[in-house]
């Protein structure tokens, strides 16, 4: 987050504002210092209900979406590294990525990196009824958890991980939770490994000169 801090410092007078949200089910008990200790003037908000990652289909952080000021969206979901501290895990530069949003900030909607429509509709998630299903689920494995029942959430929590597998936000956030390997049988490293590492878990943005990382395990 303060790297992002730098960036907003850089671009906030060109009419550019970030909105971070932490999607946490513990709310501030996890996230608030995270926040606090990194002092933004931006908005950062906690989603204690995952709604951000429901309504846009985010299935990873850290995730970037652009929506310019008519409030529509010209880039959709895709992996926004800020800096390059976890380079030697992703192969990926953050340069790119970091490159094309100022280029964005300064020329709107004549930016090379504001996709058309069509490209848009090929990008953004139909409304998959596994997909709805699956958010569904672990809704309800949040309310159990939070309501003090945790045996009776790790089903649900299990069947939103079928049903979007592509989510590993149901992983990351139920494994943390509970003691994965008791209640799963696998971690979140595991799951990263055996999903084929990096290339996998972290595909680059659709950008002009960005090539997919080699793999890479945890």
């Amino acid at each position: 987050m303060p790297v992002w801090q730098a960036i907003y410092q850089q671009l906030k007078d060109q009419n550019f504002e970030i909105i971070s949200v932490a999607q946490d089910t513990n709310g501030v008990r996890d996230a608030g210092r995270w926040i606090t200790d990194a002092h933004p003037t931006y908005t950062a908000l906690i989603d204690e209900k995952h709604l951000v990652s429901k309504l846009y289909n985010m299935v990873n952080v850290p995730t970037g979406v652009w929506i310019n000021e008519q409030g529509r969206i010209v880039r959709p979901n895709e992996v926004a590294f800020a800096d390059d501290r976890f380079k030697n895990f992703t192969g990926m530069d953050s340069a790119p990525y970091l490159n094309a949003l100022k280029d964005w900030v300064t020329k709107g909607k004549a930016s090379a990196y504001v996709m058309t429509e069509e490209k848009l509709r090929d990008k953004l998630s139909v409304n998959d009824p596994d997909i709805l299903l699956a958010a569904a689920e672990f809704g309800l494995g949040e309310q159990l958890y939070k309501s003090g029942h945790l045996t009776e959430a790790i089903p649900h929590f299990k069947e939103a991980q079928r049903l979007n597998p592509k989510s590993w936000n149901y992983k990351r956030q139920a494994y943390a939770l509970s003691d994965a390997k008791r209640d799963y049988g696998t971690t979140f490293a595991d799951e990263v490994q055996k999903a084929g590492g990096s290339k996998v878990y972290y595909p680059p943005p659709d950008l002009p000169g960005t090539k997919a990382p080699p793999d890479k395990k945890p």
